[in-house]
């Protein structure tokens, strides 16, 4: 001015919600009451990457020998200086072949993409027992008096939602079997669920 000049913003803070560009306005008085504008534009960005926070988590295999997890599990409050980050992980469907320990990434990305990732340990289990299935057999003794039994004489359809180990308690007869007798089949899995049928 060619005076005294006095100059004022309209606006002299930012928060989350101006992320972006905000038209300032500049306004200049003199003093003899005349004025002034002009505009400038303040880029606001948000540089700081969110807090990943991840929880361990156990989960058990279904019937099917399958399981699926969520984001939101494994996320355990994590935050970031503009609000709620969104959160994703890298695995979300297990097998049994995943049976016991296994390494998730959890990623946070806030509204302006920054993002930052954590790890977390999901124990995948196995609880359901097996299904055993047993049928009865007759069998005949040889010109020496022996006879053998297998698995697949006894088993009748015997399944598990993941592995199966089937065995019997007796394989062998002899003269002193001439008769019915109670044969066990059972059966184990790859976790140690076990049960047992008879024939």
């Amino acid at each position: 001015d060619n005076c005294s000049l006095t100059l004022s913003l309209d606006k002299l803070t930012f928060d989350c919600s101006n992320v972006g560009d905000n038209t300032v306005t500049l306004s200049g008085v003199d003093a003899s009451g005349n004025a002034a504008t002009a505009t400038a534009t303040v880029t606001v960005v948000d540089n700081i990457a969110p807090s990943a926070i991840g929880q361990d988590i156990t989960v058990s295999l279904n019937q099917n020998g399958q399981a699926s997890i969520t984001a939101e599990q494994i996320n355990n409050g994590s935050t970031d200086n503009c609000g709620t980050p969104q959160v994703e992980i890298d695995i979300n469907s297990f097998d049994c072949s995943n049976i016991g320990d296994n390494i998730v990434t959890l990623t946070a990305t806030d509204g302006s993409g920054n993002t930052s990732t954590t790890t977390v340990t999901v124990t995948v289990v196995d609880n359901i027992a097996p299904v055993i299935i047993a049928q009865n057999t007759t069998i005949t003794l040889d010109t020496n008096g022996n006879a053998s039994i297998s698995v697949q004489d006894i088993d009748n359809g015997s399944y598990d939602n993941c592995s199966l180990t089937l065995s019997l308690d007796k394989l062998t007869f002899d003269c002193s079997n001439v008769g019915d007798n109670t044969v066990t089949l059972s059966g184990v899995d790859a976790s140690g669920n076990a049960a047992t049928a008879t024939a």
